[in-house]
Protein backbone atom coordinates (compact mmCIF):
# COMPACT_ATOMS: atom_id res chain seq x y z
CA UNK A 1 0.00 0.00 0.00
CA UNK A 2 1.29 3.28 -1.02
CA UNK A 3 2.29 6.13 2.20
CA UNK A 4 -1.11 7.90 0.49
CA UNK A 5 -3.30 5.19 0.88
CA UNK A 6 -2.07 4.85 4.73
CA UNK A 7 -2.90 8.50 4.97
CA UNK A 8 -6.38 7.97 4.36
CA UNK A 9 -7.00 4.74 5.88
CA UNK A 10 -6.05 6.40 9.21
CA UNK A 11 -7.41 9.62 8.81
CA UNK A 12 -10.55 8.93 9.91
CA UNK A 13 -13.52 8.74 11.90
CA UNK A 14 -13.83 4.81 13.34
CA UNK A 15 -16.66 2.99 15.16
CA UNK A 16 -16.43 0.18 16.92
CA UNK A 17 -19.19 -1.12 19.37
CA UNK A 18 -19.29 -2.75 22.42
CA UNK A 19 -22.76 -3.95 23.43
CA UNK A 20 -25.56 -0.87 23.63
CA UNK A 21 -22.03 1.60 23.84
CA UNK A 22 -21.16 3.13 20.34
CA UNK A 23 -17.44 4.88 20.44
CA UNK A 24 -16.64 7.23 17.23
CA UNK A 25 -12.78 7.01 17.29
CA UNK A 26 -11.16 10.18 16.08
CA UNK A 27 -7.78 8.12 14.17
CA UNK A 28 -5.44 10.72 12.79
CA UNK A 29 -2.60 9.76 14.69
CA UNK A 30 0.09 11.00 12.85
CA UNK A 31 -1.08 14.99 13.31
CA UNK A 32 -2.61 14.05 16.81
CA UNK A 33 -5.82 13.60 15.75
CA UNK A 34 -6.44 16.74 13.83
CA UNK A 35 -9.63 16.54 12.31
CA UNK A 36 -9.77 16.99 8.04
CA UNK A 37 -12.46 18.67 6.27
CA UNK A 38 -13.38 15.26 5.26
CA UNK A 39 -13.35 13.61 8.92
CA UNK A 40 -15.61 17.13 9.78
CA UNK A 41 -17.77 15.91 7.18
CA UNK A 42 -18.46 11.98 8.74
CA UNK A 43 -19.74 13.48 11.68
CA UNK A 44 -23.39 13.91 10.10
CA UNK A 45 -24.20 10.48 8.70
CA UNK A 46 -22.60 8.14 11.56
CA UNK A 47 -24.62 10.03 14.01
CA UNK A 48 -27.90 9.71 11.73
CA UNK A 49 -26.87 5.48 11.58
CA UNK A 50 -26.27 5.28 15.39
CA UNK A 51 -29.20 7.32 16.52
CA UNK A 52 -31.28 5.28 13.86
CA UNK A 53 -29.89 2.08 15.52
CA UNK A 54 -31.96 0.90 18.55
CA UNK A 55 -28.81 -1.60 19.65
CA UNK A 56 -26.83 1.91 21.05
CA UNK A 57 -27.86 3.42 23.80
CA UNK A 58 -24.75 5.53 24.46
CA UNK A 59 -22.45 7.49 22.18
CA UNK A 60 -18.19 8.04 23.23
CA UNK A 61 -16.45 10.08 21.75
CA UNK A 62 -12.59 9.75 22.20
CA UNK A 63 -9.35 10.09 20.24
CA UNK A 64 -6.71 7.13 18.96
CA UNK A 65 -3.93 7.08 21.33
CA UNK A 66 -3.30 9.04 24.22
CA UNK A 67 -4.89 12.65 22.39
CA UNK A 68 -8.41 13.80 22.17
CA UNK A 69 -7.69 15.67 19.15
CA UNK A 70 -5.55 18.67 18.15
CA UNK A 71 -8.32 20.35 16.17
CA UNK A 72 -9.10 21.19 12.64
CA UNK A 73 -6.02 20.33 10.11
CA UNK A 74 -4.93 23.51 9.88
CA UNK A 75 -3.68 23.25 6.85
CA UNK A 76 -7.23 22.63 5.25
CA UNK A 77 -8.12 25.32 7.92
CA UNK A 78 -10.08 27.56 4.67
CA UNK A 79 -11.49 24.68 2.86
CA UNK A 80 -13.43 23.33 6.67
CA UNK A 81 -14.32 26.61 7.50
CA UNK A 82 -16.23 27.54 4.72
CA UNK A 83 -20.01 26.74 4.59
CA UNK A 84 -20.71 25.19 0.83
CA UNK A 85 -23.89 26.35 0.48
CA UNK A 86 -23.57 30.19 1.51
CA UNK A 87 -19.50 30.92 1.03
CA UNK A 88 -19.28 32.36 4.56
CA UNK A 89 -16.30 31.58 6.84
CA UNK A 90 -18.41 31.03 9.88
CA UNK A 91 -17.96 27.37 10.89
CA UNK A 92 -19.06 25.19 7.81
CA UNK A 93 -17.98 21.99 8.32
CA UNK A 94 -16.44 22.40 11.94
CA UNK A 95 -20.14 23.91 12.89
CA UNK A 96 -22.02 21.05 11.03
CA UNK A 97 -19.77 18.07 12.95
CA UNK A 98 -20.81 20.25 16.09
CA UNK A 99 -24.21 20.66 15.73
CA UNK A 100 -24.43 16.98 14.70
CA UNK A 101 -23.61 16.14 17.64
CA UNK A 102 -25.68 18.53 19.88
CA UNK A 103 -28.61 17.43 18.42
CA UNK A 104 -27.91 13.58 18.37
CA UNK A 105 -30.39 12.40 20.62
CA UNK A 106 -28.87 9.87 22.73
CA UNK A 107 -26.64 10.41 25.72
CA UNK A 108 -22.58 11.31 24.45
CA UNK A 109 -19.64 11.46 27.10
CA UNK A 110 -16.50 13.12 25.56
CA UNK A 111 -13.68 11.03 27.19
CA UNK A 112 -10.58 13.69 26.87
CA UNK A 113 -7.18 12.13 26.92
CA UNK A 114 -4.04 14.35 25.72
CA UNK A 115 -4.62 17.43 23.97
CA UNK A 116 -8.22 19.46 23.15
CA UNK A 117 -7.51 22.23 21.30
CA UNK A 118 -9.19 24.55 18.97
CA UNK A 119 -11.91 22.94 17.03
CA UNK A 120 -11.52 19.88 19.09
CA UNK A 121 -13.34 21.60 22.10
CA UNK A 122 -16.38 22.30 19.86
CA UNK A 123 -16.82 18.43 19.75
CA UNK A 124 -16.17 18.02 23.36
CA UNK A 125 -18.25 20.78 23.89
CA UNK A 126 -21.26 19.66 22.30
CA UNK A 127 -20.99 16.07 24.24
CA UNK A 128 -23.52 16.24 26.99
CA UNK A 129 -20.73 14.88 29.50
CA UNK A 130 -17.02 15.24 29.41
CA UNK A 131 -14.72 13.78 31.41
CA UNK A 132 -11.42 14.04 31.17
CA UNK A 133 -7.81 12.21 32.25
CA UNK A 134 -5.57 14.50 34.75
CA UNK A 135 -2.71 14.75 32.42
CA UNK A 136 -4.86 16.31 29.82
CA UNK A 137 -4.65 19.62 28.29
CA UNK A 138 -7.13 22.40 26.48
CA UNK A 139 -6.86 25.09 24.38
CA UNK A 140 -9.07 27.52 22.27
CA UNK A 141 -6.76 28.86 20.04
CA UNK A 142 -8.21 30.80 17.35
CA UNK A 143 -6.51 34.52 18.43
CA UNK A 144 -3.00 32.88 17.82
CA UNK A 145 -3.42 31.79 13.79
CA UNK A 146 -5.69 35.20 13.13
CA UNK A 147 -9.00 33.16 12.91
CA UNK A 148 -12.12 34.45 14.61
CA UNK A 149 -13.96 30.90 16.42
CA UNK A 150 -16.88 30.02 15.08
CA UNK A 151 -20.68 31.01 16.50
CA UNK A 152 -21.92 28.04 17.62
CA UNK A 153 -18.95 27.34 19.33
CA UNK A 154 -18.26 30.89 21.29
CA UNK A 155 -22.13 30.17 21.88
CA UNK A 156 -21.87 26.94 23.77
CA UNK A 157 -19.25 28.18 25.49
CA UNK A 158 -20.67 31.16 27.05
CA UNK A 159 -23.82 28.70 27.81
CA UNK A 160 -20.99 26.59 29.43
CA UNK A 161 -18.79 28.72 31.49
CA UNK A 162 -20.14 32.16 31.31
CA UNK A 163 -18.76 35.01 29.47
CA UNK A 164 -15.66 35.99 31.48
CA UNK A 165 -14.28 32.48 31.31
CA UNK A 166 -15.28 32.53 27.45
CA UNK A 167 -13.45 36.28 26.90
CA UNK A 168 -9.99 34.55 29.14
CA UNK A 169 -10.00 31.76 26.88
CA UNK A 170 -10.91 33.12 23.32
CA UNK A 171 -8.66 36.48 23.82
CA UNK A 172 -5.52 34.57 25.72
CA UNK A 173 -5.43 31.25 23.72
CA UNK A 174 -3.83 30.17 26.91
CA UNK A 175 -3.12 26.19 27.70
CA UNK A 176 -5.14 25.07 30.84
CA UNK A 177 -4.84 21.68 32.75
CA UNK A 178 -7.64 19.50 33.04
CA UNK A 179 -8.26 20.48 37.67
CA UNK A 180 -8.36 24.04 35.47
CA UNK A 181 -10.79 23.03 33.12
CA UNK A 182 -13.09 21.37 35.31
CA UNK A 183 -12.87 24.50 38.36
CA UNK A 184 -13.87 26.76 35.33
CA UNK A 185 -17.02 24.27 34.67
CA UNK A 186 -15.91 22.94 31.19
CA UNK A 187 -15.68 19.24 32.69
CA UNK A 188 -18.01 17.09 35.00
CA UNK A 189 -15.35 15.42 36.11
CA UNK A 190 -11.25 14.71 36.42
CA UNK A 191 -9.83 10.96 37.04
CA UNK A 192 -6.57 9.97 37.21
CA UNK A 193 -4.87 9.09 33.62
CA UNK A 194 -4.32 5.42 35.03
CA UNK A 195 -8.18 4.90 35.91
CA UNK A 196 -9.46 6.86 32.71
CA UNK A 197 -10.41 4.23 31.06
CA UNK A 198 -12.16 1.81 33.72
CA UNK A 199 -14.08 5.34 34.07
CA UNK A 200 -15.41 5.85 30.64
CA UNK A 201 -16.67 2.04 30.55
CA UNK A 202 -18.37 2.04 33.89
CA UNK A 203 -20.08 5.57 33.34
CA UNK A 204 -21.36 4.77 29.93
CA UNK A 205 -22.47 0.59 31.15
CA UNK A 206 -24.62 3.11 34.38
CA UNK A 207 -26.46 5.40 31.56
CA UNK A 208 -26.86 2.14 29.19
CA UNK A 209 -29.37 0.30 32.47
CA UNK A 210 -31.09 3.66 32.92
CA UNK A 211 -34.74 4.28 30.99
CA UNK A 212 -33.88 5.16 27.57
CA UNK A 213 -37.23 7.51 27.73
CA UNK A 214 -35.77 9.18 30.92
CA UNK A 215 -32.34 10.06 29.74
CA UNK A 216 -33.30 11.03 25.93
CA UNK A 217 -36.29 13.45 27.96
CA UNK A 218 -34.26 15.11 30.16
CA UNK A 219 -31.21 15.71 27.90
CA UNK A 220 -33.46 17.37 25.51
CA UNK A 221 -35.54 19.45 28.17
CA UNK A 222 -32.09 20.21 29.57
CA UNK A 223 -30.63 21.65 26.07
CA UNK A 224 -33.79 23.71 25.68
CA UNK A 225 -33.49 25.41 28.82
CA UNK A 226 -30.02 25.63 28.29
CA UNK A 227 -31.17 27.75 25.16
CA UNK A 228 -33.78 29.49 26.23
CA UNK A 229 -36.28 28.05 23.49
CA UNK A 230 -39.64 28.92 23.67
CA UNK A 231 -40.91 25.32 23.30
CA UNK A 232 -40.33 24.46 26.43
CA UNK A 233 -43.58 23.58 27.93
CA UNK A 234 -44.39 21.54 24.74
CA UNK A 235 -41.70 19.66 24.61
CA UNK A 236 -42.34 18.63 28.44
CA UNK A 237 -45.45 17.84 27.78
CA UNK A 238 -44.95 15.33 24.52
CA UNK A 239 -42.24 13.94 27.06
CA UNK A 240 -44.69 13.31 29.75
CA UNK A 241 -47.21 11.78 27.04
CA UNK A 242 -44.47 9.62 26.27
CA UNK A 243 -43.75 8.69 29.97
CA UNK A 244 -47.68 7.46 30.38
CA UNK A 245 -47.64 5.90 27.61
CA UNK A 246 -44.33 3.51 27.86
CA UNK A 247 -44.82 1.19 30.32
CA UNK A 248 -41.68 2.90 32.08
CA UNK A 249 -42.60 4.16 35.30
CA UNK A 250 -44.46 0.55 36.16
CA UNK A 251 -41.50 -0.90 35.52
CA UNK A 252 -39.22 1.09 36.75
CA UNK A 253 -41.09 1.10 40.49
CA UNK A 254 -41.54 -2.78 40.23
CA UNK A 255 -38.33 -3.81 40.28
CA UNK A 256 -37.09 -1.21 42.59
CA UNK A 257 -39.95 -2.95 45.05
CA UNK A 258 -38.81 -6.06 43.73
CA UNK A 259 -35.17 -5.67 43.99
CA UNK A 260 -34.29 -6.63 40.79
CA UNK A 261 -32.83 -4.73 37.93
CA UNK A 262 -35.65 -3.19 35.61
CA UNK A 263 -35.82 -4.01 32.32
CA UNK A 264 -36.56 -0.88 30.23
CA UNK A 265 -38.11 -1.56 27.10
CA UNK A 266 -38.51 2.06 25.23
CA UNK A 267 -36.11 2.57 22.32
CA UNK A 268 -37.33 5.84 21.10
CA UNK A 269 -39.53 7.09 18.45
CA UNK A 270 -42.49 4.65 18.24
CA UNK A 271 -45.16 6.24 20.43
CA UNK A 272 -47.16 8.85 18.78
CA UNK A 273 -48.25 12.38 19.89
CA UNK A 274 -51.98 13.00 19.77
CA UNK A 275 -52.80 14.95 17.00
CA UNK A 276 -55.73 16.81 18.05
CA UNK A 277 -53.38 18.37 20.94
CA UNK A 278 -52.49 22.29 19.51
CA UNK A 279 -49.51 22.04 22.04
CA UNK A 280 -48.28 18.72 20.60
CA UNK A 281 -44.24 18.34 19.84
CA UNK A 282 -42.06 16.53 17.57
CA UNK A 283 -38.25 16.44 18.49
CA UNK A 284 -36.58 16.70 15.50
CA UNK A 285 -33.06 17.09 14.41
CA UNK A 286 -30.76 19.93 13.54
CA UNK A 287 -31.07 22.17 16.80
Amino acid sequence: MTGAGQEFVTAALRVEQSGAVATIVIDNPRRRNALTQDMWQQFGPILDRLAADPGVKVVVVRGAGNNFSAGADISDLKAILRDPDSGAHDGGHVTAGENALASFPKPTIAAIEGYCMGGAWQIAGACDIRIAADSATFGITPAKVGIVYPLSGIERLVRLAGPATAKYLLLTGDFITASEAHELGLLARVVPAHQFQDEIQELARRIVTRSQLSTQAMKQIVDAIAAHDPAIPSISSYWQDQMAASGEPEEGIEAFLNKREPNFRWSGGSLPVDPHRNDSYEPVRGI
